[in-house]
């Protein structure tokens, strides 16, 4: 199985079929991946169990073939069952080391943190990588926590030798800034799922993040 870290790639992309103007989870998935990107998340809040299961074989398989990672959010049993190369859990969701009892040691662990005492925990916890967020507001995601702002990506960068990916509010026009701020690899939703020409969109962001990290 691929085990590609954020670090690793620049660009983590999460699906969203709301967002995704309409077009089937094939045709984005085929897009992101065409264009490069190595991580892929499955992430849809509303759909039935069944149904996120054969969407989560589909892109197994597109995820295979393009040699890329393929991870799960929340939704361990389903992981499982496509096995995938990693799962993403929140702070109230399964604690990890109970995720690690049912995944094994060779599946990846992804955390989404908030603050520095989150981070430090989690390595000890078992996570393999951090989420680092929300940076930015954002309204791709309910529930979500207030924005930590570039204090706690700065924190985490300075602090913390466990992979991470910046995620929350992420889009061209600031990926530069983030990047500048310690950020290796960057979380894309909408910016990405919903683009017309989602290859384009794909090659603006790693453009603007470049720039960015030279600056």
């Amino acid at each position: 199985m691929p085990r590609i870290l954020p670090g690793e790639t620049d660009i983590y992309a999460i699906t969203d079929s709301r967002l995704s103007l309409g077009r089937p989870l094939e045709e984005v998935a085929s897009a992101l991946l065409g264009a490069g990107v190595r991580i892929l998340q499955y992430r849809e809040k509303c759909f039935k169990g069944g149904e996120m299961l054969e969407e989560c074989r589909l892109l197994r398989r597109l995820t295979k073939e393009a040699g890329a990672c393929f991870i799960v959010n929340d939704h361990i049993d389903i992981a499982m069952l496509v096995k995938a190369d990693g799962v993403h859990v929140g702070q109230e969701d399964l604690p990890v080391p109970e995720v690690r009892s049912l995944v094994g040691p060779d599946v990846i662990i992804g955390l989404s943190t908030h603050e520095p005492e989150q981070a430090l925990a989690a390595r000890g916890l078992g996570a393999d990588y951090l989420g680092v967020g929300p940076i930015f507001a954002t309204q791709t995601k309910e529930d979500v926590v207030a924005p930590v702002g570039f204090d706690y990506l700065d924190w985490v960068a300075a602090n913390i030798d466990l992979s991470f990916v910046a995620i929350g509010g992420i889009k061209t026009h600031n990926i530069g800034d983030v990047a500048r701020h310690g950020a290796r690899c960057c979380c894309l939703v909408s910016e990405l799922v919903g683009a017309p020409d989602i290859a384009a969109s794909v090659r603006a962001v790693r453009e603007a993040m470049a720039e960015g990290l030279r600056g």
